[in-house]
């Protein structure tokens, strides 16, 4: 077993020892990682790309990081409850990504791989 799923496990245990799965829906869980996400996004909301690039440390960085964990802890419970294997997942949009943003048509370009000129 590794941290992923130590951490997965860790979750279930704690959803289910409250007996949340009854508010635990697709749904809510969707929205409850929307509003995680847009915290995450508030804290660098008003930071300009000078500040950012000067570094996140101290304070900034501590509540980053709490933001990433809940973040990461509603998207596994979502996970958890649609029947969805996130890092399986994740590897295969990975390798479509791959076959989509060839290195030779995508570095340096920001486009979305509709626009990149296949041969």
């Amino acid at each position: 077993m590794n941290d992923f799923d130590d951490l997965a496990e860790r979750v279930e245990r704690f959803a289910v020892a409250r007996d949340w799965g009854q508010f635990h829906t697709p749904r809510n869980l969707a929205l409850a990682l929307t509003g995680e996400v847009g915290e995450l996004a508030a804290e660098l909301q008003w930071k300009s790309a000078t500040e950012i690039a000067a570094g996140i440390d101290g304070d900034l960085r501590a509540r980053l990081a709490d933001e990433v964990a809940d973040v990461l802890i509603y998207l596994i419970r979502f996970s958890q409850v649609c029947g969805i294997d996130p890092t399986a997942e994740a590897h295969a949009k990975v390798t479509r990504n791959e076959a989509r943003y060839p290195v030779e048509l995508s570095k340096n370009n920001t486009a979305k791989y509709t626009e990149l000129e296949h041969p």
